[in-house]
C-alpha cells in the first residue's frame, strides 16, 4: 500500500510539472513567437497609448463622426461581460429588442439617407453577436453609414467607400463566412485620413 501511495504521489508531481507548467509554458512560447499579434489579442496602439482589439468591439454610440459596431448584450462592449442573449425565435424580448435597434439605426441614419427603409437594414445593424462584441459588421452596414460619415466629416463618399474596402476582411479560406468591415480600423483610418 506505501509503494501505491508513493507511486501515486509522485505521478501527480510529474503530471501537474508537465502538463501544469511545461506544456502552457511551450505553448505559450510558441504562440509568442509564430503569432505574436494574435496571442496578446491584436491590440492597437498608437502613440504609446492602447486603444483597443482588433478582436472586440469599440463603444462608439453616441460618437455621430465614427462608424457604429452591431448593437451589444454586453454593457458599454465590457468583453469581460459578453454573452449571447439566449432568446429564441419565438421571444417577444427578442422581437421587441430588435425592433427598438431598427427604430435606432433608423433615426441615427435615415436624416443622411431619405431612401432608407426598414426592409434596407442588415440583420447585423439590429441584432448582436454570438459573443455581443463582435468587432466587425458587413458591408452592407457600412455602405449606409457612410451617408452619415460623409455629412458630418465632409468627406467624400469616394474616399469613404475605399476605407471600407481597405478595412474589410474576406471571406475565410475563400468561401466560409461574410466579408467582414472592421470597426475601430476603419475608424481610425478615416481619423488619419480627414485630419
Amino acid at each position: 500500500m506505501r509503494r501505491d501511495v508513493i507511486t501515486s504521489a509522485l505521478a501527480v508531481v510529474v503530471l501537474t510539472v508537465l502538463l501544469g507548467l511545461a506544456y502552457p509554458l511551450v505553448v505559450t512560447g510558441i504562440a509568442q513567437v509564430a503569432f505574436h499579434g494574435k496571442a496578446n489579442g491584436e491590440q492597437v496602439r498608437m502613440n504609446g497609448r492602447l486603444l483597443g482589439s482588433k478582436l472586440i468591439g469599440q463603444d462608439f454610440r453616441g460618437l455621430r463622426r465614427y462608424f457604429q459596431p452591431r448593437p451589444s448584450t454586453a454593457t458599454s462592449y465590457n468583453a469581460a461581460g459578453s454573452a449571447f442573449t439566449n432568446l429564441g425565435p419565438n421571444s417577444r424580448t427578442a422581437r421587441d429588442t430588435f425592433a427598438a435597434s431598427l427604430r435606432a439605426y433608423l433615426a441615427r441614419e435615415r436624416p443622411f439617407d431619405a431612401g432608407l427603409t426598414a426592409g434596407k437594414v442588415p440583420v447585423d445593424a439590429v441584432t448582436s453577436s454570438a459573443s455581443g462584441v463582435d468587432p466587425q459588421i458587413s458591408q452592407a452596414n457600412a455602405a449606409i453609414q457612410a451617408h452619415r460619415i460623409v455629412a458630418v466629416r465632409h468627406v467624400p463618399l469616394a474616399v469613404v467607400r475605399k476605407l471600407i474596402e481597405q478595412n474589410t476582411s474576406a471571406r475565410f479560406l475563400g468561401v466560409l463566412g461574410e466579408p467582414g468591415v472592421n470597426v475601430l480600423a476603419l475608424n481610425l483610418a478615416l481619423d488619419r485620413t480627414t485630419r
